[in-house]
């Protein structure tokens, strides 16, 4: 046997692989401030300030909400964007309606599942642990890519609701993308742990990283930070506000995107870009005390949210979350998401990848709320860009269990299944709109912040401070400042690992929400995304 030896000085026990490097004192926290304005709470802060200054200039939930979504496309690129697709929930306070509009990726009409031939050794390197594809044909590259649905979403919601002009609300990402991204250390982060998929694809490779291998980076005690040019989504952008959606689905931009994405080996044709339309329906809403929550139904994780809650007891109003009040939250998470895999063909995620998804929520001074998601599926998507364009390609074919005869097997001009989980709570007191990025882990996050505030009467800025548990796995991930009983009630019948709450890797979703409480409204966002802020339309 060879005896592993160490130095006197480094600790040979056989937890010292679970010393963490970081501060155990550092204390990191988000302060909730009321306004009677509107507030923007997205995972960038340019993004929250571009839907603030429309809040400000007299637009809607929704004029912010479309803003934001292109604004959001410009500043966190590999998450979201024009390339891909979503849904919303919409509460309008003068109506009291409340109303769902999806604008999911589909799988091409003229996809043959025949050209995913499985390799018949081991599992999917992405999200997913579908089997193997000959050469990643379902993760990157044109074979990846879906049609998107983003910019039909953003063109229905704004016909239908928004009050300013179109070609105003995307200016300020044309803007932000005319100023070029700029790389701070957390760009930086996410660029390099992307950069072998990065390289794959040509063009990316030559927008994101310097001699096609490295991610751009200021040095140590630098002032400037470099930027990244974005000319050719700023001429898309400015292109789409002139011609509107018709201009994608029709025009001369949705023509450039498709012999991009055919001469990268896809399957996407103007056929099915015309005939792609983002689809309002009604919510899944149920009662939960005095709230009425609304989500997404159909093959999003919103009937995975009401299944939460359907396996959860209401405690009582401001309960401590003692022992028991954990093992039921995780009983109800294990059960719900068990159901979602059974039903709905989603057999687990694997962490060897970042989930790349965007949310944010919007509440504007008359208390109209928007929770909105958008996402490429995989960080920088298809790893694909259309170069004609400037834009990022959604991986939406991953979605798909490529094994056939499964409930979520690979199928021509198909929905994709999704896991965000945009919510929206009425209650008497005003209410709130939550949701968050993170993959599968998106519904346990949702419908915990959810339980805190409207189960356990905690506000805002508790609940978004508050411990979770993740149970999306056959493993518990639980925030390790969850006390000691609890965490050893739950290891108890329960695989559990507890991690600390850091910057990078998120161990639990990205959470952002606005509330509305007797005529104030007020938002928050995960305290741990450096970029993540909660904007008053008063700070535009």
């Amino acid at each position: 046997m060879h005896l592993r030896r160490f130095p006197p000085n480094i600790r040979a026990d056989k937890e010292a692989h679970m010393i963490p490097n970081f501060s155990t004192s550092q204390v990191t926290r988000k302060p909730v401030v009321e306004t009677e304005g509107g507030v923007v709470a997205t995972q960038h802060s340019k993004g929250a300030r571009a839907g603030a200054e429309v809040l400000k200039a007299g637009g809607n939930a929704i004029d912010a909400a479309v803003a934001t979504a292109f604004a959001m496309g410009v500043v966190e690129p590999w998450m979201s964007g024009p390339g891909g697709g979503g849904g919303m929930v919409y509460h309008d306070a003068a109506t009291g309606e409340t109303h769902a509009l999806n604008f999911g990726m589909r799988s091409p009409a003229g996809l043959d599942p025949a050209d995913y031939p499985l390799s018949g050794t081991g599992t999917a390197s992405d999200l997913f642990p579908w089997p193997n594809v000959v050469e990643d044909r379902n993760l990157r590259g044109g074979t990846a890519v879906a049609v998107p649905g983003m910019v039909a979403g953003a063109a229905a919601a704004h016909e239908r609701f928004g009050t300013m002009p179109w070609a105003d609300l995307l200016a300020p990402a044309e803007a932000l993308a005319r100023e070029g991204l700029l790389v701070d250390w957390y760009a930086s982060l996410l660029i390099a742990s992307s950069a072998r998929n990065i390289g794959t694809d040509a063009d990316l490779a030559a927008m994101f990283l310097q001699d096609g291998v490295y991610a751009p980076v200021a040095g140590w005690t630098a002032s400037g930070l470099p930027r990244i040019a974005m000319d050719g989504m700023a001429d898309t952008l400015a292109a789409l506000a002139k011609g509107g959606a018709k201009a994608f689905y029709e025009g001369e931009i949705g023509a450039a995107i498709v012999t991009d994405v055919q001469a990268k080996g896809g399957s996407l044709s103007r056929e099915d870009l015309a005939a792609y339309a983002a689809e309002w329906q009604a919510p899944y809403a149920f009662d939960r005390g005095g709230a009425r929550f609304n989500v997404l139904p159909g093959l999003t994780a919103g009937p995975t949210f009401g299944g939460i809650f359907e396996r959860l007891p209401e405690p009582a109003a401001r309960a401590a979350m003692d022992t028991p009040g954990w093992e039921a939250l995780a009983e109800a998470l294990h059960g719900a998401y068990a159901h979602r895999i059974a039903t709905m063909g989603h057999d687990g995620e694997s962490p060897k990848q970042p989930a790349c998804t965007t949310h944010f929520s919007v509440i504007d001074r008359d208390g109209n709320m928007v929770a909105w998601t958008q996402t490429l599926l995989s960080i920088f998507g298809a790893c694909t860009l259309s170069p004609a364009t400037g834009m990022m390609m959604n991986n939406g074919i991953m979605w798909f269990d490529p094994e056939p005869g499964k409930p979520n097997s690979l199928a021509p001009g198909q929905p994709c299944l999704m896991n965000i989980c945009p919510a929206i709570a009425i209650t008497p007191e005003g209410g709130y709109a939550i949701g968050a990025s993170g993959g599968r882990k998106i519904v346990g996050a949702v419908a915990q912040l959810a339980h805190l505030m409207t189960d356990r009467g905690l506000s805002m800025e508790e609940a978004f401070h508050h411990p979770r548990i993740d149970y999306s796995t056959s493993t518990i991930v639980a925030d390790d400042t969850i006390p000691e009983a609890a965490l050893s009630a739950l290891s108890a019948q329960h695989k559990l690992e507890s991690r600390p709450r850091h910057v990078y890797p998120l161990n639990w979703a990205c959470t952002s929400g606005v509330m509305r409480r007797d005529g104030k409204n007020a938002g928050c966002t995960e305290i741990m995304t450096p970029w993540g802020d909660a904007f008053r339309e008063e700070m535009a």
